[in-house]
């Protein structure tokens, strides 16, 4: 016989059994809840609620992981950073001047695909440590520099006489002025667990993780719209939460 009625109320265990509820974390909230839909989805949010705000006001858990997940709104999960191993893999799949190149635009200037594939020799501004991407100039780190180096060496060994403007070229594009083909760009990186685009999520997640959860920081310094910067610094708040909260167990 239940001798708690909140816990009568409780669904199957949320996405994966736990013995203990502080180990329930808002992504499994979300998950269990995104496979209900209507009264259903609604009644057993209410009830987790219910259970979690018993659990804080109880002092059995730190965090309600319900908090701030609204009935009929879709909720993200939280971003997770990229582990040391994955990235080092994709690391070491970059073995040439432009798969080089190509990995540091992603994950260390957070630059999408396309926009690689975009970029022109005049964007770049060796001068001045500056590169522009997508119509923002970004200050250039010690590492990149020496990649571009490396990779126009390359480039002008190897297509002389090419009249393509494009920073990155193949053999298919240098007798052409058009642009190299995304599936070429991310070639090198395919069926890596880091692929160009985790590698560029984790660098904004970085970000918001080393200089605070600030949205309007991360838009300025990514460009990144209104949602997609409070995505961000939402992720950074919430990983920065639960790791205060693993401090103090």
């Amino acid at each position: 016989m239940c001798q708690n009625a909140l816990k009568c109320r409780q669904p199957p265990p949320v996405h994966n059994p736990t013995d203990h509820l502080r180990e329930v974390t808002r992504d499994d909230v979300l998950t269990y809840i995104k496979t209900l839909q209507g009264h259903q989805r609604h009644d057993q949010l209410v009830a987790l609620r219910s259970l979690f705000t018993w659990a804080k006001r109880n002092g059995l858990i730190f965090r309600n992981p319900t908090s701030r997940i609204k009935v009929g709104q879709y909720e993200y999960a939280v971003l997770q950073p990229l582990d040391t191993k994955q990235v080092d893999r994709s690391v070491a799949a970059a073995t040439t001047p432009a798969t080089r190149l190509i990995l540091a635009l992603a994950a260390v200037h957070a630059a999408r695909v396309a926009q690689i594939g975009t970029l022109m020799l005049d964007d770049v501004d060796l001068g001045n440590r500056r590169l522009t991407i997508a119509g923002r100039v970004r200050p250039l780190d010690d590492l990149t520099p020496k990649l571009l180096l490396d990779w126009l060496e390359h480039r002008r060994s190897r297509w002389p006489n090419t009249a393509n403007l494009h920073l990155l070229i193949n053999n298919q594009t240098a007798t052409k002025t058009s642009r190299a083909s995304n599936h070429w760009i991310s070639a090198a990186m395919r069926g890596q667990d880091a692929t160009l685009e985790r590698l560029r999520v984790d660098r904004q997640l970085e970000e918001a993780l080393t200089h605070g959860p600030d949205p309007l920081h991360l838009a300025e310094v990514f460009g990144l719209d209104d949602k997609t910067a409070m995505r961000y610094a939402d992720s950074a708040r919430a990983l920065l939460e639960q790791g205060a909260e693993q401090q103090l167990r």
